[in-house]
């Protein structure tokens, strides 16, 4: 995948679903924890408050310089295939997006909002430690039930934890525990 360069400001920026997310791990403790495709930082920056080491992982450069304003252990790399660590909590708001091709990486999920999102979720199926915790936030514009069955073949136990409806969509919490 070919990406263009970026400025300093194009990175996602905190929006309703991010907040959603935030609300919901806002309560999670533990050692570790990593928030990959961070953006802003804003997820990893609420981690900070319930854990001692927290890393943030974004595709876009431009992106981390912003994030490292919040958190100092950020990475750049593809989802958290630069990583060797485990994870009490990992946390993702996904690109759940369908879309034919990637324009934008923040949100274009490929095909039934699946492609990008399966390879996250592989990539942090060995980042989080036995009976930890990967978060994910997608929503009912993808294929989600699929996503949730593949996650489960990954070695979790999956279960929708909350749902908030949109006017064009309905926002999807899945919290899935290590087996």
């Amino acid at each position: 995948m070919i990406l263009q360069k970026r400025s300093f400001d194009d990175y996602y920026k905190p929006a309703e679903d991010t907040f959603f997310l935030a609300d919901h791990i806002q309560k999670e403790k533990g050692h570790a924890a990593l928030d990959i495709g961070t953006g802003s930082g804003f997820l990893a920056n609420i981690l900070s408050d319930n854990f001692e080491f927290v890393v943030a992982t974004d595709i876009n450069f431009e992106a981390l310089k912003k994030a490292h304003r919040v958190t100092k252990n950020c990475v750049c790399c593809s989802s958290a295939d630069a990583l060797r660590y485990g994870f009490d909590l990992v946390v993702c708001n996904l690109p759940y997006l369908p879309s034919e091709k990637v324009v934008d990486t923040a949100v274009d999920g490929l095909e039934e909002g699946l492609g990008i999102p399966t390879n996250i979720i592989k990539s942090a199926s060995s980042m989080v430690r036995k009976n930890g915790k990967l978060v994910y936030l997608t929503s009912s514009l993808a294929n989600y039930l699929e996503l949730i069955r593949r996650t489960e073949l990954l070695g979790f136990s999956a279960k929708i934890t909350a749902k908030k409806k949109l006017f064009f969509e309905e926002l999807v919490i899945v919290e899935c525990v290590k087996l």
